[in-house]
């Protein structure tokens, strides 16, 4: 037999009632199902003929949602319908999970030689051999086992990938098929760890782990050290999950914690891109970073001829100097005069970054591996035309929050023409040497960075870094399988050394 392909769910580890006879997912299992709709196995529901109308319903109308099958069994005739079911999965053959919390002895040892495990969540094992029956004790396991089960049959031939993010991103990703149960081309088994049940257990046949460890910041405190990164705090989980990774070199993170620390500090950002303009050469666009000045007060004396010595004029966007991870590091500012400083809450400290006239387009460069993509998206528009809504409003600072409240430019702001011309304008295999550059200085195999065209010089200016992207903008026959290579080869790199 070879990895899991399939998982039959029965409704004994799915449905509760609500006390008043109605029926409901238990504690957990809509987690699980929606992980396993995009989990490329092939996933069913079963149930008894004795199971009370309301249930049988609730099951089917369930199983249509995540387009999983549902089937009936009774006794002399399950054996048909367990066959039957991995012909209409068409992976008869393969080896499949049978889930249960009740021991359905009459036929599970007739199961057993068709290609099917049965899995007791909840049940005591007494004397029951382990051979013909797998026992949990929480529905939460059973991911765990899924690529347990799949690692042991396949051996040394698949890489198991744990992976750490919000749930909101975990389904962007698994939506794409980036995170598949069932291995990949290149022998990759994804499962998610949860901070919910001992990391020890979850991580025994894990390689390695894939995390977006910015989802588990909990505080910023600037003031606690001058090394900005120690003032960052992680989840209890992301700490033990830290201190494991530490103890137990034959498991590594894909990039480590302390290769992300640059990313999450705007001013570092700021600096490590000074170093671009190494790669700038003659009769091409010059690359480089956006002027910018890191301040701790809005009312420091000096402040005027802080910005003369920084080259910075305005209009300027006014960021916090955290990047990511705390509610507060996307609460963004454009001031238009030096009183407007006053007007603002954008948490400090701060870094004052040049406003760059770009066309209102944007380029979006991700980089998986040695594999870079780009797309181009619409922006904010140029200063002339902030400047003029901020004169409508009182001509006060234009406040905004950049995941969900940034001021894109409107059609008549924005011009196909324009578009066109600086699509043509971009110097793809110039902004491709400075992220074979980032990949280097920062030794990450995923990151995306943001690339603006100055309108009247033809400047390439990066002004964004950030680690893990969505790269949705890219299609996922491209971006998928570049992800997949990128965290294989990040691996084995990371194992030889």
């Amino acid at each position: 037999m070879g990895a899991v392909r399939g998982v039959l769910l029965d409704e004994s580890v799915l449905l509760s009632d609500d006390g008043s006879g109605n029926p409901r997912l238990k504690p957990g299992a809509e987690v699980l199902l929606r992980r396993l709709r995009y989990s490329n196995l092939r996933v069913g529901f079963c149930h008894h003929e004795d199971l009370s109308a309301v249930k049988a319903i609730f099951l089917q109308n369930t199983a249509r949602i995540y387009s999983f099958s549902c089937i009936s069994l009774d006794a002399p005739d399950a054996k048909y319908s367990f066959n039957q079911l991995l012909l209409d999965w068409g992976i008869a053959g393969d080896s499949c999970f049978y889930v249960t919390s009740k021991r359905h002895d009459a036929f599970t040892h007739e199961i057993k030689n068709q290609g099917w495990l049965t899995v007791c969540v909840g049940v005591d094992s007494g004397s029951v051999m382990n051979k013909e029956f797998l026992f949990i004790n929480k529905l939460e396991e059973l991911l765990l086992t899924v690529c347990s089960l799949s690692k042991k049959a396949m051996q040394k031939s698949v890489v198991v990938i744990g992976y750490v993010m919000k749930p909101s991103r975990e389904e962007d990703f698994a939506k794409r098929g980036a995170l598949p149960m069932y291995p990949t081309q290149n022998g990759l088994i994804f499962v998610p760890l949860t901070f919910d049940i001992p990391l020890l257990s979850q991580l025994q046949d894990v390689d390695a782990v894939l995390h977006k460890a910015t989802d588990e910041i909990v505080d910023f405190n600037p003031h606690i050290s001058t090394h900005f990164s120690h003032g960052i705090s992680f989840s209890k989980g992301m700490q033990e999950l830290e201190r494991f990774i530490q103890d137990h070199p034959e498991c590594c993170m894909i990039d480590p914690l302390n290769n992300i620390y640059p990313l999450l500090d705007r001013y570092n950002i700021q600096q490590l891109l000074l170093g671009l303009q190494e790669l700038n050469m003659k009769d091409h666009c010059r690359l480089r970073a956006p002027h910018f000045l890191k301040i701790d007060n809005f009312h420091e004396p000096n402040l005027r001829d802080q910005l003369s010595e920084a080259n910075l004029s305005f209009p300027i966007i006014v960021k916090p100097q955290i990047a990511c991870g705390v509610g507060d590091a996307h609460s963004m500012a454009l001031v238009f005069k030096f009183e407007d400083f006053k007007e603002i809450c954008v948490p400090l400290p701060a870094i004052l970054q040049e406003y760059v006239d770009h066309g209102s387009l944007i380029f979006k460069f991700y980089v998986l591996g040695n594999n870079v993509f780009h797309a181009v998206k619409k922006s904010m528009p140029n200063a002339s035309f902030l400047k003029s809504s901020s004169e409508k409003a009182g001509s006060k600072p234009i406040i905004f929050d950049s995941l969900k409240s940034l001021p894109v430019a409107t059609d008549d702001q924005f011009s196909v023409g324009r578009l066109q011309g600086d699509i043509q304008s971009l110097d793809v295999d110039l902004v491709k040497s400075a992220a074979n550059w980032l990949k280097t200085k920062l030794d990450l195999s995923i990151f995306g960075f943001d690339v603006v065209i100055q309108e009247d010089t033809g400047d390439h200016v990066i002004v964004d870094l950030n680690y893990l992207p969505s790269f949705k903008e890219v299609p996922d026959t491209d971006a998928i399988p570049a992800f997949w290579t990128a965290i294989k080869s990040a691996y084995e790199a990371r194992k030889t050394n």
